[in-house]
């Protein structure tokens, strides 16, 4: 039995694995020459960046990926974590580590932004409550389906339906929660995780910060590239074969069931077909016959990215691996992004890797990866709204960190919205396909496998349960339960 998996994100590389293990023939085919999608490096000269996600999750559905190859493939996969999660730069001067330790953590936003410790300790408490509740049901199963609505789980949701929190924005259950300006914006920022907005999203939303919190972020000793490349050579230990600089053209499928692709101008007969490519893109590309449902179109596509790579002169003590410098007014900054357009004081992340794996750039000197959120591309003039975006961060880092970073960046690269879609494929550059913008969000993502196609499913950031890395994989484990082993 042969399955070709379309793309290799994580998604797909985690399928990749899976299905190989069950005694699948694999193939992937990936349109670049390099395998990782979103998830990938850049090099200028001895400066390397990871180019995407940058925080790393639930690292244990990496390391189940080697647990079920077997003890023949030991895992080689190495991670630590992180004691200060992320560094919050606001505005007036206050400054926040957000300790890995909740406790610590805690006392430190008691201590910088006078909220009471046992706010915070209450909230991720409920956080960790609420990923209980809903964890299974909504991240690790095939939902929305009947079955999934009459098991167990979707019992007690129903008993506990108030701690869902989906009836009230992810704002108002944040300002309801705490005491200061600043720890309402600090959680309000988790929204943009999966591209959404905090004063639309619903609280169900308010689960992401246990993930980070409670379970722990964490960082690969190699840099998050290496996530992909672990992933990468294990599928290639078990006999997957990639096909790079390989587009797919076609879909094939005859009387509702898979036959196989067309790549490279060339027919292959396959028994299964995974997608991992955006389904936005996917379906007028893959199976122009076959329309994509005008249910999924006329959601709200997430938020896109402007990032730039920037490699620094100096290093810099006042900044950790994750820094965030926070706008001086959260809600104007996601009004604007509603308006396809960038505010003049955006929240900035700055990500360097140098900082975990000094070989990331040459000694006495950082890899900033500059980022802020943007809206998808819907044909803005992106080379003007690039140039005032640059100049405003450039006076931020100026004015709240005392850094002059101008005249200290050697090299440079930019990636804008329609470059994230001409390079993975993202319809408007979207990062994570549909927001989450509605309370209905969680139901209104793509199925994982076709529900007029047999054979045909789908794996990665654009359907169910949704993007970052540990919903990618979650998609991968979804497939793989759904398809019988050889």
């Amino acid at each position: 039995m042969k399955a070709a998996i379309i793309g290799s994100g994580v998604g797909g590389l985690a399928t990749a694995i899976r299905l190989s293990v069950k005694g699948y023939k694999v193939a992937v085919f990936e349109q670049s020459q390099n395998i990782g999608g979103k998830l990938n490096q850049l090099r200028m000269g001895e400066f390397r960046f990871d180019t995407g996600p940058s925080l790393f999750t639930l690292p244990n559905l990496v390391d189940e990926l080697f647990d079920i190859a077997g003890e023949g493939y030991s895992n080689t996969f190495e991670y630590k974590q992180l004691e200060n999660v992320t560094r919050y730069f606001y505005p007036n001067g206050k400054v926040l580590n957000s300790w890995a330790d909740p406790k610590r953590f805690a006392h430190e936003a008691e201590t910088v932004l006078s909220e009471p410790a046992i706010n915070i300790e209450n909230y991720l408490t409920e956080c960790e409550e609420l990923y209980n509740l809903t964890a299974n049901l909504f991240m690790f199963s095939p939902f929305p389906t009947w079955a999934g609505f009459k098991s167990e789980e979707a019992k007690r949701i129903g008993i506990n339906l108030k701690k869902l929190k989906a009836f009230e924005t992810m704002h108002k259950v944040n300002k309801r929660s705490f005491k200061q300006k600043e720890t309402i914006q600090l959680f309000n920022r988790f929204a943009t995780y999966n591209g959404s907005n905090p004063y639309k999203a619903p609280g169900t939303l308010t689960i992401i910060p246990h993930l980070e919190h409670n379970i722990g972020a964490y960082f690969p000793k190699k840099g998050m590239y290496s996530i992909a490349q672990s992933m990468y050579e294990l599928a290639q230990k078990l006999g997957v074969t990639f096909e790079m600089s390989c587009p797919v053209q076609r879909i094939e499928y005859n009387k509702g069931k898979v036959t196989g692709i067309k790549a490279n101008g060339l027919a292959n007969a396959y028994d299964l077909v995974i997608n991992n490519t955006d389904i936005f893109t996917s379906y007028p590309k893959h199976m122009p016959q076959n329309k994509l449902s005008w249910f999924y179109k006329r959601h709200e596509p997430s938020s896109s990215a402007l990032i730039f790579y920037w490699g620094v002169k100096g290093t810099h003590s006042q900044l950790d691996v994750h820094n965030i410098l926070f706008s001086s007014n959260y809600a104007k900054e996601f009004e604007m992004l509603g308006q396809k357009s960038i505010t003049n004081d955006p929240t900035v992340y700055i990500f360097i890797s140098s900082k975990a794996v000094p070989s990331d750039a040459p000694e006495g000197h950082e890899n900033w990866f500059v980022m802020v959120n943007v809206p998808p591309d819907y044909g803005q003039d992106w080379k003007e709204l690039t140039a005032r975006t640059k100049n405003n961060i450039i006076a931020k880092i100026k004015r709240e960190l005392n850094i002059d970073i101008e005249p200290k960046i050697l090299c440079e690269e930019i990636l804008n919205p329609p470059m994230i879609e001409q390079k993975t494929g993202s319809y408007r550059g979207a990062l994570y396909g549909i927001s989450s913008n509605n309370r209905f969000a969680a139901f209104s993502r793509h199925p994982n496998r076709s529900k007029s196609i047999k054979g045909l499913y789908f794996v990665g950031g654009s359907v169910h349960p949704g993007g970052g890395i540990p919903l990618c994989l979650a998609s991968a484990k979804i497939v793989d339960n759904m398809i019988k082993p050889i």
